[in-house]
């Protein structure tokens, strides 16, 4: 039978020394096979599920007879079936999967988009999405998603949009030992304001951290010689951000969201509306905070850029410097998702063997890769 062979495999493999399967090549095999042994796990289901065989046993349902007889998680067993369920309307994912091209989280990511409104959308154009998913990491494919449901289902995203911004909540209350709880939603623009904030005080609390190690360790200060770890210095930033709001000016100036219009992006690239941290929004999400936000025009066309100021200076500043942020948009290594907001701007090739410092030759670089650039060759 093929699972006795199959077990008799798994045997070899988990016998073997894991340093000889430790190299980039077999791991990419492995992850491969994983996700064919999944895709047939949930082919299965799906039919285990539509013979109703967990009636037999006296289950409520398969999802009921998985959490009995595969100790499963309840929530992995009921996500499973309604996996196996969707797929029997996704047959270029399914073959896709059966052959190792995509993973359960891909598929997943397409079942969710599967609703009254998108299905006559994505029988049409499935083996698009697919193509997609086996090209793209699976952020971008994602983002990619978002924007196909925004074109077939524009009305269904606002809606969607709109109940998130309805969830928004928080709750502070007093626990025992006199503990403060905290726990909220929040929009993602919302999300993003506060996490932006937050983050430049905490990056202004690690340096003053890392400051006094310097100071107590000499050279050899590590994190681990940090006087805060990093949730202990989220959480003294927050209270600075309260205490910051409490003593700020009486005419001081708020911060303002700043809204990038690009002109031309679409032609080449396509539709864009997303927050720096690469987060798909729709277009009516940005509607209540118009009359706050500031406005920026960056055009991507030869005949109007104005993105190649300052060819004679070293360091990337200004227009030149925001218009290599929009365009690029994450860190230029093909395994980190940086966002660019929060990368140096670095030249592709190097100011010291004569690179101007335009548009075209610059890329955002997150610290490490930057350094790593440096260090290697």
């Amino acid at each position: 039978m093929v699972l006795d062979e199959l077990e008799s495999s798994l045997e070899a493999l988990c016998g073997t020394e894991p340093a000889a399967l430790s190299d980039g090549e077999t791991i990419e095999r492995l992850h491969r096979c994983l996700a064919r042994l999944e895709a047939a796990t949930t082919r299965a289901v799906a039919s285990f599920d539509a013979r109703r065989e967990w009636d037999a046993d006296g289950a409520r349902s398969a999802a009921a007879w998985l959490t009995g007889k595969c100790r499963l998680p309840r929530t992995s067993a009921r996500r499973r079936v309604r996996l196996g369920r969707v797929l029997r309307h996704l047959p270029a994912a399914e073959r896709a999967w059966l052959a190792g091209e995509l993973g359960e989280a891909q598929v997943a990511a397409l079942a969710r988009m599967r609703t009254s409104a998108t299905e006559d959308a994505l029988a049409d154009e499935e083996e698009m999405l697919v193509g997609q998913a086996s090209s793209l990491r699976y952020e971008h494919f994602t983002r990619v998603l978002a924007y196909w449901c925004q074109h077939v289902d524009p009305d269904g995203a606002e809606d969607d949009a709109e109940a998130k911004r309805s969830s928004r909540r928080v709750h502070l209350s007093q626990g025992f030992g006199d503990l403060w709880f905290l726990d909220g939603v929040l929009d993602p623009l919302s999300g993003a304001i506060v996490s932006d904030a937050l983050r430049r005080i905490a990056d202004e609390l690690f340096e003053a951290d890392w400051a006094e190690a310097r100071a107590r360790r000499g050279e050899a200060a590590t994190v681990a010689d940090l006087a805060r770890s990093a949730a202990q210095r989220r959480a003294d930033a927050l209270v600075e951000m309260a205490r910051r709001a409490g003593t700020a000016p009486e005419n001081g100036r708020r911060p303002e969201p700043l809204f990038t219009v690009l002109v031309g992006y679409e032609t080449f690239h396509g539709r864009i509306c997303q927050l720096a941290d690469a987060t798909v929004v729709s277009p009516g999400s940005l509607v209540p905070w118009l009359d706050q936000a500031w406005l920026e025009r960056v055009v991507f066309d030869p005949a109007s850029r104005v993105i190649d100021v300052g060819v004679s200076r070293r360091l990337f500043t200004g227009a030149t410097r925001r218009a290599v942020q929009v365009r690029d948009q994450e860190c230029f290594h093909p395994l980190c998702d940086e966002p660019a907001e929060q990368c140096q701007i670095d030249h592709v090739e190097p100011w010291s063997a004569g690179g101007d410092t335009v548009a075209a030759n610059g890329r955002p670089a997150c610290a490490y890769h930057n350094r790593q650039r440096h260090r290697r060759p």
